[in-house]
């Protein structure tokens, strides 16, 4: 005897909630993958195509989002802003510049938004001196502008350009940053540019 199988409205249902729910959970994966690759494209684009950073003028404030950075004048030279020679004899292009520091507590990482385009090989750290007391700089109180000089140690037997380029980086303070949970400032892309004709000084 042939056994016939009859389907109930309930099976009915059961089979089109199935399949609905099977439709739904493939357009959303399909729109996952969708967003994943312009996401990727959009970041190839990116890196492919940075974007280009202002030039500005010597003289001209810069907003740094930590700081407040003026650029005056570069120079190269032997003497530091102390007046007192070095031991061993150095070239120095030194930078002049005006600051103020825009966070909440005092700072001295100003090396690490204000650097030199170097020759072949890269510059060491820069000393900072302050105008005031031609002295080595400590920490930068907030909201106090500064006059300041920067001064990097010229490579030996390389010529130092008649213009050099001194880049200003941007920062960003997080409240919570994402990979170590903690607050702080953190550094961004170059936010501008600067072309300063090189001064001969002693």
């Amino acid at each position: 005897m042939r056994t016939i199988a009859y389907r109930t409205a309930h099976d009915w249902t059961d089979t089109n909630d199935s399949t609905a729910k099977a439709v739904c959970f493939l357009i959303a994966g399909l729109g996952g993958l969708a967003a994943l690759a312009i996401s990727f494209s959009m970041t190839l684009y990116e890196a492919a195509h940075p974007p280009k950073v202002p030039v500005v003028q010597a003289g001209q404030q810069i907003d740094t989002g930590r700081w407040f950075v003026t650029l005056r004048t570069a120079r190269v030279g032997t003497v530091p802003p102390t007046g007192v020679p070095p031991s061993q004899p150095v070239q120095l292009v030194m930078v002049d510049l005006d600051v103020v520091n825009r966070s909440a507590t005092p700072n001295n990482v100003l090396y690490r938004v204000v650097t030199l385009s170097a020759p072949a090989q890269e510059l060491p750290m820069p000393t900072v001196y302050l105008d005031r007391d031609k002295y080595l700089a400590g920490y930068f109180n907030p909201n106090m502008p500064e006059r300041l000089t920067m001064a990097w140690e010229w490579p030996a037997g390389v010529p130092v350009p008649d213009k050099v380029t001194v880049t200003v980086t941007g920062q960003i303070y997080k409240l919570r940053d994402n990979l170590y949970g903690a607050s702080g400032w953190y550094d961004r892309d170059p936010v501008a540019t600067v072309d300063l004709p090189v001064e001969k000084a002693p």
